[in-house]
């Protein structure tokens, strides 16, 4: 057997069956042998978001993996490698590389050196008797441990060599760790005796699974729950102890119960300090419970730390807190009645721009309509950065795990199309949706045309409100005299040249009806994109 054709072997072994990718790389055809599909992008970064995506919806079990040529194709995929170790996604990233004679040579771009810094674990396979080893490691190193992307890069003449006769894949297995049951005990107590106690949920309670456990702690004990914004859907939102999601925009119910905390119990989260996240007040007692020891204490104190498994985390503090007093618990019996004040509260300040019937149509009417009209348990909805990400996060409403793909920490414009690709093809029986601007669209647009010729049904909503309107503060100079933030487009037409369904909505009137057409045209097997001409909103809630 050759290189190319036992990692084609250890990919199936595993459960992949889709290979994203750009030519030319040997394993394309290898892949396509062993029936694994291969969808191939228009430029890299875009494949790298679809796998990213394709990890995140099935919470690791399955393995997003992309492969590229080597030189130019590696380097064009760096930032789409970059966003998945911030957001920690397990991706498997297999570029080729130059030749052995070459590999270290200036100028040639050398991706174990260069990607080191950006993946959990990055090794050259330098000859085919190392394939057992390496691939061993890297199929590992993806299944335990914090999530992130992984680099195996293959020579380009180390591809056809031979691999060991007697060798046979053995697919990863996945341990788990737990936190020191004395650590526990301690937390449990803390916890137990707060007095406005707020959960605060993050991606790592995807990855558990522990949707269940985070439920029955906070039902038990009578806490709020909040989760960051790659959190959302780790908690239901329609649960009367639910404050919502956000991170620079966020619901009032978030800001106001986390500033009149006394213990925030973080379960799953990094509490890495963003400009894109929720602050955490200051000097509130802090339980932080994460996988990876390196965030403890990295960005916001915490008193008490809890190592593992968000899953086996959540049980085990329940399982402790069952024999300590619930009188601080029976005194938030009301919080529900609490919450639902704050959050009627601040919708109605926002009634006039969720119901704005004005033209430009304000992009939170859009949101609105859209929240309103989808089935939730059958929708996965993703946001670019920036204003849509600021807009979407607060108001819509995630009522199912794994339906909201968030994220923020290095904010790439263009993310949000490859992770709507990407979730559609790890779930083709939902609603996949993307909510982008016209900035955006002008990184990776053109993998519009990857939608319609995979046939990648999906929805993809755009504002366009003909600027960079979030600049418009801090460019007033620049505008003035060139027009920095002016940009222009017809992307409804582009999307009809494409062979999708393109639409431009102007007038608010058509809104829903615009929305129910571009769904009825994925449901048909074409990806649809929804142009909507918007004002120039810049305003989020943030209280």
């Amino acid at each position: 057997m050759k290189v190319v054709d036992a990692i084609a072997h250890a990919m199936k072994a595993e459960g992949v069956d889709v290979l994203f990718a750009y030519p030319v790389n040997p394993l394309i055809e290898a892949a396509a042998k062993l029936d694994i599909r291969t969808v191939i992008v228009r430029q890299e970064r875009i494949g790298l978001h679809m796998a990213d995506a394709y990890s995140r919806m099935s919470s690791g079990d399955k393995i997003g993996v992309f492969c590229m040529q080597h030189g130019p194709g590696a380097e064009n995929a760096f930032g789409g490698v970059a966003q998945a170790y911030s957001e920690s996604v397990p991706i498997l990233v297999i570029p080729a590389g130059y030749p052995r004679r070459l590999a270290h040579y200036y100028p040639n771009f050398n991706s174990t050196l260069n990607m080191q810094h950006i993946t959990k674990w990055a090794e050259p396979l330098t000859m085919g008797k190392a394939i057992p080893e390496v691939l061993r490691r890297a199929f590992f190193q993806l299944r335990n441990g914090r999530p992130g992307p992984v680099m195996l890069e293959v020579p380009v003449d180390v591809f056809n060599e031979d691999v060991p006769d007697s060798w046979e894949y053995i697919p990863a297995f996945s341990a788990k760790t737990g936190p020191d049951p004395s650590d526990i005990e301690t937390a449990a107590k803390v916890l137990a005796n707060a007095r406005n106690p707020v959960i605060y949920a993050g991606q790592g309670v995807h990855y558990a699974k522990a949707w269940d456990e985070l439920k029955t702690l906070a039902e038990a004990w009578n806490i709020p729950v909040t989760t960051s914004i790659e959190g959302k859907s780790a908690f239901p939102e329609d649960h009367p102890l639910s404050l919502g999601s956000g991170g620079r925009a966020n619901p009032r119910p978030v800001a106001q119960y986390l500033k009149e905390a006394d213990v925030i119990f973080g379960i799953g989260c990094s509490f890495a300090l963003t400009g894109f996240g929720v602050q955490m007040p200051k000097g509130k007692t802090i339980i932080h419970a994460t996988l990876d020891p390196m965030d403890l204490n990295k960005d916001v104190p915490a008193q008490y730390g809890l190592i593992g498994d968000a899953r086996l985390t959540l049980k085990a503090l329940t399982d402790a807190m069952a024999s300590h007093d619930r009188t601080t618990a029976d005194q938030r019996q009301d919080e529900p009645t609490r919450i639902a004040a704050l959050r009627d509260a601040w919708l109605g300040e926002w009634m006039p721009k969720l119901t704005n019937n004005d033209a430009p149509i304000n992009p939170y009417r859009v949101l609105w309509e859209l929240n309103n009209m989808v089935d939730k348990a059958a929708t996965v909805i993703t946001h670019d950065a920036g204003s849509p990400r600021d807009q979407t996060t607060p108001f819509w409403q995630s009522t199912t795990p794994l339906s909201y793909i968030g994220w923020g920490k290095t904010t790439q414009l263009g993310y949000g199309l490859g992770l709507a690709m990407g979730a559609k093809l790890a779930h083709p029986d939902k609603l996949c949706i993307n909510v982008w601007g016209d900035a955006a669209i002008g990184f990776t647009g053109m993998d519009f045309e990857t939608a319609a010729r995979e046939r990648i049904p999906i929805l993809s909503i755009l504002f366009n409100n003909f600027s960079m309107a979030i600049e418009i503060p801090i460019m007033p100079v620049s505008q003035e005299k060139y027009g920095a933030i002016e940009i222009s487009g017809h992307y409804a037409d582009m999307a009809k040249a494409f062979g999708g369904y393109g639409e431009r909505i102007t007038d608010p009137n058509d809104i829903v009806a615009a929305l129910a057409r571009g769904i009825e045209a994925t449901r048909n097997g074409q990806p649809a994109l929804l142009e909507f001409i918007t004002d120039q909103e810049i305003t989020i809630s943030n209280e």
